[in-house]
């Protein structure tokens, strides 16, 4: 039986392409720079543990921690910064695929966080980010009984 095959392994690769020969179909020159729009960092979303947290992994690879912003709105977790290119006095490139430039990304979280208690860590190129889940309380609701018909009266009908 053969591997499975991951569908959207190459999606990157051919998203790139097409921006390649869609650039050339409307004038870009080879020898033009190409401009480059900035880029969206991959993301892993789970949730774990004891308490429960929702996690966020980031791969922000080549990014200075202190450029990259967090904010939390509602049940959505919001990455910013901005990856600066390499510096390249004296270099020729042959290929340039590292996107650089600014980014802002919107993660969707499945449930309501608590803020408050947010941790993030930066490692290895990695961002991660755990988000407390808010608890549901337990509540005992009253029921009201009518006493002025009482069950049986043949009037409560």
């Amino acid at each position: 039986m053969p591997p499975e095959r991951d569908l959207f392994a190459n999606f990157e690769r051919m998203r790139r392409e097409m921006d390649e020969l869609f650039g050339e179909a409307f004038g870009s020159s080879v020898l033009a720079p190409r401009r480059r729009g900035g880029f969206s960092p991959a993301v892993d979303v789970f949730y774990e543990g004891d308490p429960p947290r929702a996690v966020v992994h980031a791969e922000l690879a080549g990014i200075d921690p202190d450029e990259i912003t967090l904010e939390i709105e509602g049940r959505e977790l919001v990455l910013s910064g901005h990856r600066r290119p390499a510096e390249a006095e004296g270099r020729v490139y042959q290929q340039l695929e590292i996107d650089f430039g600014p980014f802002r990304r919107r993660i969707p979280l499945g449930t309501d966080v608590v803020g408050d208690d947010a941790v993030a860590t930066y490692r290895d190129g990695i961002l991660r980010v755990e988000l407390p889940l808010v608890r549901a309380e337990a509540r005992t609701v009253p029921i009201a009984v009518d006493r002025a018909r009482k069950l049986g009266d043949p009037e409560s009908s």
